[in-house]
C-alpha cells in the first residue's frame, strides 16, 4: 500500500505538473493568435490608408505639375503665334528662356508641318534639322492637337515623354507643333516632384506608370519603360480605378498597395510597402507582448515542475540508471554522484543505496568484459573486434588514412625451431617495438597469428610508407631472437583514394603484402592506385 500510495504520489505530481504547463502554454498561444489577428488587421489597414494618402497627395501633385507645364507650353506657343516673323534663333532663345527659367523639361523643340526640327533646346543634344520618323512623335504632330506621348525612343537615343501643343499662323496655317520632353531615365522634372529617394526606412516605395502600364518613374531606373501591366493594381490605374488592397507584385513579393488615377495624364501612382515589413512588426510586437507575460508564467510553470521533480527525484535517477546498464551504457558521473547523497525519503534513500552497490560491482564487471573483448590478450594490443569499430567510425567521417598489413616472415620455422612459447614472446616484442615507432594517434591491431593491422589517420600511402619502413628496419635491426634476424613483409592501401569499400581496402593491402612475400620478403609494397 505505501509503495502504491508513493506511486500515486508521483503521478498526480506529474499530472499537476502537466495540467498546469499545458494551462500556461494554451493561454499564452491563445493570446498569441488572438493578439496577432486583431494586430495584423489593424497595422494592414493603417498602412492600406497611409499609402492611400500619399498616392492621393502624390496625384495631385503630379496633376498640378501637368497642369503648370501644359499652361507654359500655351503661353510659348501663344507668344509665337502672336510674333510668327520671329527667325529659327528668336525661337531657339524663347525655347531656351523657357527651359531654363520653368525647369519643368529636359528639352524644347520647335519642329515644323513637315516633320523637321527648327529649334531645339539645348542645342547639344544634337537632333537640329532632322526629319522625325513615323511614330508617337510623329503621330503627335499629324494629330495638330494638345497631346501627351507614351514612353518611346526619340532620335537622340533617350527614353522620353513628350508633351505637344499644335502652333498655327494667324490665317489659321498650321506650322507644327512646341514639344516639351522629358528624359525619363535622367534627371528630371518627375525626380523633383517624387523625390531621388523613393524608398523609406520600411521599404515603402511608389512609383508611376502610363495610360497603358509603362513604368514612368521608379527607385530602380532600369526598370523606367519596362510593362508591369501584369501587376493587378497596375491593370486597374489602367481602367481610371483607384483604391487599395493586399496585392503581389510582379516580382511575387507581397505588397501592400495604394494606387491613385491622375486624370489629366491618365497616369497612375502607386505607393505601396512590403507585407513582410508588416509582419516583423507584427513578431516585434508579439515578442515584447511574451516578454511582459513570460516572467509570471514562467514562475508558476518552474514552480509546479520543481514540486514534480522533488517528489519524482529518486525514482527517476534509478530509472535513468537501469536505462543506461539496459543499453549497455556506462553508468554516468552526474548519476553516480547523485546515488551516494542521502534522500529525503527513507525508502527511497534505502533503494537508491542498495541499486547503487550493485549497479556499481556490475559497471565494474561489465568494462572488464568490455575491454577484454577487444584486447588480445597475448601482445595487449587491441584485437580485431576493435579493429571494426575503429574502421567503421572512420569509414562513417570519411577520414583519410592508410591501412598497413604486416606479417612475419617464416614465423611457422620459429614456432618449430624454438617452441611456441618463443613464438609468442616474439609476437610481444614485436608489438612493443612497433608501438615505439607510431604516433599516440596510430592504431596497431593483433590481427590473428602472426599478421597484425595498422591504421595511421591522416597518412597517405606515400607517408605511411616512410612510417612503414622504420617498422621494417627496427625489427631488421633488433634481436627478437638470439643468431636470428627476424624480418617483415609489409603491404599498404590508402581509403578512401583507392576505395570506400573495407573489404576491397583489406583485399588491396593483403595483395600488396603478397607481392612482399613473392619478391623474397622483408619487403614494403603499396597497392597501386586504380586506373
Amino acid at each position: 500500500m505505501k509503495n502504491l500510495f508513493n506511486s500515486r504520489k508521483v503521478n498526480l505530481a506529474t499530472l499537476f505538473t502537466s495540467l498546469v504547463a499545458a494551462s500556461v502554454v494554451l493561454t499564452l498561444l491563445i493570446l498569441t493568435i488572438s493578439s496577432y489577428q486583431s494586430d495584423k488587421e489593424s497595422l494592414t489597414d493603417t498602412y492600406l490608408s497611409l499609402n492611400y494618402s500619399k498616392a492621393e497627395k502624390m496625384s495631385q501633385s503630379v496633376e498640378s505639375l501637368f497642369g503648370s507645364m501644359r499652361t507654359n507650353l500655351e503661353t510659348t506657343v501663344r507668344f509665337l503665334e502672336a510674333n510668327e516673323n520671329l527667325s529659327d534663333e528668336e525661337i531657339h532663345e524663347s525655347l531656351e528662356l523657357l527651359r531654363v527659367s520653368s525647369g519643368y523639361f529636359n528639352s524644347l523643340s520647335w519642329i515644323d508641318e513637315t516633320g523637321v526640327i527648327r529649334a531645339i533646346s539645348p542645342v547639344s543634344i544634337g537632333i537640329k534639322g532632322e526629319t522625325i520618323a513615323p511614330g508617337l512623335s510623329k503621330d503627335a504632330l499629324d494629330a495638330r492637337e494638345p497631346s501627351l506621348t507614351s514612353p518611346y525612343t526619340g532620335l537622340s537615343n533617350r527614353l522620353i515623354l513628350l508633351m505637344s501643343q499644335p502652333i498655327y499662323s494667324k490665317d489659321g496655317t498650321y506650322r507644327g507643333m512646341i514639344g516639351g520632353s522629358i528624359f525619363l531615365q535622367e534627371e528630371n522634372v518627375l525626380n523633383q516632384l517624387l523625390g531621388n529617394d523613393a524608398v523609406e526606412q520600411n521599404g515603402s516605395y511608389y512609383f508611376v506608370v502610363g495610360p497603358k502600364g509603362t513604368l514612368l518613374f521608379h527607385p530602380e531606373r532600369n526598370l523606367i519603360g519596362e510593362s508591369v501591366y501584369e501587376n493587378p493594381v497596375v491593370r486597374k490605374l489602367t481602367q481610371g480605378k483607384s483604391g487599395m488592397e493586399h496585392v503581389t507584385n510582379t516580382k511575387g513579393v507581397p505588397m501592400l498597395a495604394a494606387y491613385s488615377h491622375v486624370s489629366e495624364p491618365g497616369w497612375g501612382i502607386v505607393q505601396q510597402t512590403p507585407y513582410s515589413f508588416l509582419q516583423s512588426s507584427l513578431i516585434e510586437q508579439l515578442l515584447q507582448m511574451l516578454k511582459n507575460m513570460l516572467l509570471p508564467s514562467l514562475f508558476l510553470l518552474l514552480l509546479s515542475v520543481f514540486i514534480a521533480r522533488k517528489l519524482a527525484a529518486p525514482f527517476t535517477y534509478l530509472g535513468n540508471l537501469v536505462d543506461q546498464l539496459a543499453e549497455g551504457k556506462t553508468v554516468s558521473q552526474p548519476l553516480k554522484e547523485t546515488l551516494i547523497k542521502p534522500h529525503w525519503n527513507r525508502e527511497a534513500d534505502l533503494l537508491t543505496k542498495s541499486v547503487a552497490v550493485a549497479f556499481e560491482t556490475l559497471e565494474r564487471n561489465n568494462q572488464r568484459l568490455t575491454e577484454s573483448a577487444l584486447t588480445d590478450t597475448l601482445t595487449g594490443l587491441p584485437n580485431r573486434r576493435k579493429l571494426d569499430e575503429v574502421l567503421t567510425e572512420w569509414s562513417s567521417e570519411d577520414r583519410i588514412f592508410s591501412l598497413l598489413v604486416l606479417d612475419i616472415d617464416y614465423f611457422k620455422s620459429i614456432n618449430d625451431s624454438y617452441g611456441h612459447q618463443k613464438g609468442d614472446e616474439t609476437l610481444k616484442e614485436l608489438a612493443a617495438v612497433v608501438q615505439e615507432i607510431i604516433r599516440p594517434e596510430d592504431y596497431c591491431f593483433r590481427y590473428g597469428g602472426e599478421e597484425f593491422v595498422l591504421l595511421l589517420p591522416e597518412t597517405n600511402r606515400l607517408a605511411a610508407y616512410q612510417t612503414a619502413e622504420q617498422i621494417r628496419r627496427k625489427i631488421e635491426k633488433t634481436s627478437l631472437i638470439p643468431d636470428k634476424t627476424v624480418t617483415v613483409s609489409i603491404g599498404i592501401s590508402e581509403f578512401p583514394t583507392q576505395t570506400r569499400s573495407m573489404a576491397e581496402l583489406f583485399q588491396k593491402a593483403d595483395q600488396a603484402l603478397y607481392n612482399s612475400k613473392s619478391e623474397g620478403r622483408n619487403r614494403i609494397t603499396i597497392s597501386d592506385v586504380p586506373g
